[in-house]
């Protein structure tokens, strides 16, 4: 077989600020903005247009999510525990004194962990935590 991952999902409660940190602090280009019914779904992902794209979609999007749950992801997404995503870069270091310079919520400097990877973490304007690892 030859499979990729094409799209991975994050919510998001506020498609500027996403738009903003994911686009101008980490260096996404933007592949897609689309609204729809009030909504705005935003894709990103590395630039040149290769690799899997990150949708910023909107929490509301679900029809079969009822209010009470979207009040509980709401909630965990608060705290950090409903959604993430792990990044790579080649200086871990370096990434994260330019994202840190952005003033946004550092979770965790560059750190060497017991199972061997060096990463930071970092939580986006929704929330959801932002590992970044250094390369391999």
């Amino acid at each position: 077989m030859d499979i990729t991952v094409q799209h991975a999902f994050l919510p998001q409660l506020d498609p500027e600020a996403s738009l903003a940190f994911y686009r101008d602090v980490l260096g996404l280009e933007v592949r897609n903005d689309v609204g729809y019914a009030g909504m705005r779904w935003i894709t990103v992902g590395p630039p040149g247009g290769s690799g899997t794209s990150i949708v910023l979609y909107p929490l509301g999007a679900d029809p079969g999510v009822t209010a009470d749950e979207q009040q509980t992801i709401t909630e965990m997404m608060a705290k950090g525990t409903f959604a993430s995503v792990i990044l790579a870069t080649s200086d871990v270091d370096a990434t994260f004194d330019q994202v840190q310079s952005a003033d946004v919520e550092v979770v965790q400097e560059p750190t060497d962990q017991d199972y061997g990877v060096r990463d930071c973490a970092f939580r986006d304007p929704a929330g959801n935590m932002v590992r970044i690892q250094q390369r391999a």
